[in-house]
């Protein structure tokens, strides 16, 4: 999790050549989502059109630096109409008044945090009356250009740090990390299962029967030799041995 002020004038590099493109100017913001869908580009060689790299497009934001694939991550705003229409809403959450939808001035945007993997904002934080605070983005109903707009219940629903901001990041990577962990144990399970059953039918249905051939290992040593009577011995030396050899032995035994 990132603030404004941590991404603003970091320089943008190239991992292609490591070059320096330019650096942050701006955060575009998108109201209706409520996340950073680009980020403006101040270059010394362009005099002329906005640059901008979406979201999207950004490898990571480090502590130096914020890093994309190579030059193509930079687009003209003027060719996406969508960017255009977010620069002109000019909405800039820092500096601007929190108000709760019934009219009450909760204080005043003096900083917020973005999801650096995602461009989510996370929440705002606020300079009230005797205190400063954090406030969850869950309770923002409207990011306007001047006022946001916020719940009713906002007030109670302050934070003293914003660390706990971050928890709400790193708690669903944990959960989808743990889910991922439980599924892939189940189909784990799944997978034994069933090779226990295949081997199960396979001996039962190989058992006692004539090997028509010498059976080779996968070593190209003889494994079974022709005429023998199977046992669950033989059968499970075959098994060991790996799909081939029982599809050899189980081609190779008397109907």
């Amino acid at each position: 999790m990132k603030t404004s002020a941590q991404i603003i004038g970091l320089p943008i590099i190239s991992i292609a050549d490591g070059g320096q493109i330019g650096t942050v100017k701006l955060l575009i913001i998108n109201p209706e989502k409520g996340s950073v869908d680009f980020l403006t580009i101040e270059q010394e060689d362009v005099a002329f059109g906005l640059k901008a790299i979406p979201f999207k497009k950004i490898v990571g934001i480090g502590e130096f630096a914020v890093t994309v694939e190579d030059d193509r991550a930079v687009i003209d705003l003027a060719e996406i109409p969508i960017a255009n229409q977010l620069v002109n809403k000019q909405i800039r959450i820092k500096n601007t008044k929190a108000m709760t939808r019934k009219g009450e001035l909760l204080g005043e945007v003096t900083e917020f945090f973005i999801n650096d993997e995602t461009g989510e904002i996370m929440g705002i934080h606020l300079q009230t009356e005797g205190r400063q605070a954090i406030l969850s983005s869950e309770w923002v109903l409207t990011y306007g250009k001047d006022i946001l707009i916020v719940s009713e219940t906002a007030p109670d629903s302050l934070l003293d740090d914003a660390d706990m901001l971050a928890e709400k990041i790193e708690a669903p990577i944990h959960e989808a990390n743990e889910a991922e962990a439980e599924t892939a144990a189940i189909e784990e399970i799944k997978e034994q299962n069933a090779l226990k059953a295949l081997r199960e039918k396979q001996m039962e249905l190989l058992q006692g029967k004539r090997v028509k051939k010498d059976i080779f290992d996968l070593n190209g040593h003889i494994l079974i030799k022709a005429g023998t009577i199977l046992t669950a011995e033989h059968i499970v030396k075959a098994q060991t041995e790996g799909p081939s050899v029982m599809i050899d032995l189980s081609m190779n035994v008397d109907a």
